[in-house]
């Protein structure tokens, strides 16, 4: 996978301040929208303001790269991925309706490229574990693990714990373990999964009910 580059002088804008916040009047929809959401912004994306698009870049940058790192566990693949998911948006910006949170609109991208990304690597990762729970690139955090410092025997246990957790999350259905991910990592609710994945907030409860289930009962040993 190439390398791209999200900067300013490769898309022709300028710095990432907040855009102007005054309602366009030739954007009938913004005026029922806050000016200074996200939504609204997006839409004067859409009409031309491209200053708007580099303040939700640099507003959700970080985030993306942390959700697509959950999923691919690969850094530089996470980066790469998220570059491609804003010049998604950038390239999907005429075509943008507020008909949903913008946040909504951008982690349907992100699961869309995070999926096609693991069926067009499922070979190579076959090979290679991916590994949901190790720490954060950034943070160096593990989830479910105490700050407190470990007993040799802890940290056993905590490692073959983890290695238990990441093994039969990777083995999950990919629908299932994206909103896993979702869930667990990115603390969404079960609407704004569903609107990711675009299934009622009934269906999405059932569908992270078994993926948990599932869990419970590959991990009753740890316990």
């Amino acid at each position: 996978m190439a390398t791209l580059v999200l900067n300013s002088t490769a898309l022709g804008v300028g710095p990432a301040l907040r855009p102007e916040s005054r309602p366009n009047p030739c954007l009938a929809p913004v005026a029922v929208l806050d000016p200074a959401g996200d939504a609204a912004i997006m839409l004067r994306v859409a009409a031309g303001d491209d200053s708007g698009f580099n303040y939700l870049v640099v507003k959700y940058h970080r985030a993306m790269i942390h959700f697509l790192f959950r999923t691919v566990r690969n850094q530089a693949i996470a980066e790469e991925l998220a570059q491609e998911v804003f010049l998604r948006v950038y390239r999907s910006r005429e075509s943008y309706r507020a008909e949903a949170k913008f946040t909504t609109w951008l982690y349907r991208i992100a699961t869309n490229l995070a999926v096609n990304y693991a069926r067009d690597t499922r070979r190579e990762r076959a090979a290679h574990p991916l590994y949901l729970d190790a720490p954060d690139p950034e943070s160096g955090a593990t989830p479910d693990v105490a700050d407190d410092e470990p007993t040799v025997e802890d940290r056993l246990m905590r490692d073959e714990r983890m290695k238990a957790i990441r093994t039969h999350v990777m083995a999950l259905p990919e629908r299932q373990r994206m909103a896993v991910v979702m869930h667990k990592y990115q603390g969404m609710d079960y609407r704004q999964i569903g609107e990711v994945l675009k299934l009622s907030e009934s269906a999405t409860k059932s569908l992270l009910f078994r993926a948990y289930q599932t869990l419970r009962d590959k991990l009753k040993d740890f316990v």
